[in-house]
């Protein structure tokens, strides 16, 4: 009888425990579902001429740079690849480049100059006049992203940020050709998901403006 009693009461701890994980996960896709809503008012328009500004150098033969830290590489590269496999129809591949995968590039940089030096060295060496560099950070305050930044200026390419918290002080470093995308959240997780919903906003429109509506 004791041991039934027991039992009761654990699986009864048990059923509050999961009630309470389930309210929490709610939030979660509550919150991630209302920012998104809420992201679209601002991100609308700036997405449009972000389009317009990769079609163009697509179109001219030019490519796309991307980069980040963390879950922004993995961002960068979840880009990179969908722009030359495909995204949700088949085409031709598109030349996009992420720099945040050949470690050996990585470390040797970082080895020999420093981290803030890891994609900027990356953008100088094949970043040519007319691309466009996708800068991802959610803090906006990425060092090596600003470098990267400072470089595409240097060699005039466009600048797409991706950020978050405010925009920081890549928000201040864009310039009036630049296009930035400043997610209107604090919370980094949220951030990044809004990040992928602007990404694949990003593919899809590109496929559309290149090929025109699918048959």
């Amino acid at each position: 009888m004791w041991s039934e009693r027991v039992e009761s009461a654990a699986m009864g701890h048990a059923e509050q425990g999961a009630a309470a994980l389930a309210t929490r996960i709610a939030a979660h896709f509550s919150e991630s579902a209302s920012l998104k809503l809420e992201a679209q008012k601002t991100l609308a328009r700036p997405l449009a001429r972000s389009i317009e500004k990769m079609t163009a150098a697509l179109s001219a033969g030019g490519k796309i740079l991307a980069c980040g830290n963390g879950g922004s590489a993995a961002d960068a590269q979840h880009f990179a690849a969908e722009l030359v496999g495909r995204f949700e129809r088949e085409r031709p591949g598109l030349p996009a480049i992420a720099l945040t995968t050949d470690t050996s590039l990585l470390t040797a940089v970082a080895n020999d100059y420093s981290f803030e030096q890891v994609f900027a060295k990356q953008v100088r060496a094949l970043g040519r006049r007319g691309d466009v560099l996708l800068a991802i950070s959610t803090s906006g305050n990425s060092p090596n992203v600003i470098e990267a930044i400072n470089a595409a200026h240097e060699h005039e390419l466009a600048v797409v940020a991706l950020t978050g918290k405010g925009g920081g002080r890549i928000g201040e470093l864009l310039r009036d050709g630049d296009v930035h995308l400043c997610v209107p959240h604090a919370r980094t997780a949220r951030i990044q998901e809004v990040h992928l919903t602007t990404i694949h906003c990003l593919c899809d429109a590109i496929d559309h403006t290149l090929l025109g509506d699918e048959p």
